[in-house]
């Protein structure tokens, strides 16, 4: 069974989301203030975490980055739950490295079908080991793992599953919307502004090989292996 880890203040909504994951067939755990998320993360690996922004503590926004900078936390799959649904609030969370973004108030059953579909991605992440080489880059799935020029480079998953995407297709341009699609796994119903702003970090993370990376003006992204 999946351990899903709900951080949320909401004791009401808690329970909710908590007896219909129950009921789903997933191992489901509550925290009501993001330092206790943070500590039940760290104490039990989760295999997602259902994170509210608005926590009466610390800010859901400062536990998304402590979770996506602890190298033992950062490939947990993270779905935000918010009452902030403008585009901006959503844009911001996807950004900075949230894998999907469900806004309040919402029905259980889309909110079991997004876990579930996350859930997915990340298993197919976790499939047969591949290594991918282009010039000075090489990831390696099975140790979800990237090196350039023998150094490693920390990324979120968000940017490992973007430069795995690109490695596989490389020499093909990947439109935003094809990105937005495989990578993050939701239709352009955002402004694809974030697409860009992955790739802009991914590239200043791998340095001078990052270059491979070539914008394809008014299109998307391909990358071009030397």
């Amino acid at each position: 069974m999946a351990r899903i880890l709900i951080i949320e203040d909401e004791q009401d909504l808690a329970g909710l989301i908590e007896y219909n994951l129950r009921a789903a067939g997933f191992d489901p755990e509550t925290a009501n203030t993001g330092a206790g998320g943070l500590a039940k993360s760290r104490a039990r690996l989760p295999d997602l975490v259902l994170l509210d922004l608005m926590l009466p503590d610390i800010s859901g926004h400062e536990v998304l980055r402590m979770l996506k900078n602890d190298p033992g936390l950062r490939a947990v799959p993270v779905v935000i739950v918010s009452a902030k649904g403008q585009e901006a609030d959503r844009i911001q969370g996807l950004e900075m490295g949230a894998d999907d973004y469900v806004v309040k108030p919402f029905s259980v059953r889309e909110l079991m079908l997004r876990v579930k579909a996350v859930l997915r991605r990340a298993d197919t992440e976790e499939g047969p080991a591949t290594q991918l080489t282009a010039g000075d880059i090489q990831l390696d799935t099975s140790r979800h793992q990237v090196r350039v020029q023998g150094e490693e480079v920390v990324l979120t998953a968000l940017e490992f599953r973007l430069l795995h995407t690109l490695l596989e297709r490389g020499g093909r341009v990947q439109t935003r919307e094809v990105l937005l699609s495989d990578v993050w796994g939701i239709q352009a119903e955002i402004h694809t502004r974030t697409v860009d702003t992955h790739i802009k970090r991914l590239r200043e993370k791998l340095g001078p090989a990052g270059d491979i990376i070539e914008t394809v003006r008014g299109v998307g992204y391909k990358l071009n292996p030397p």
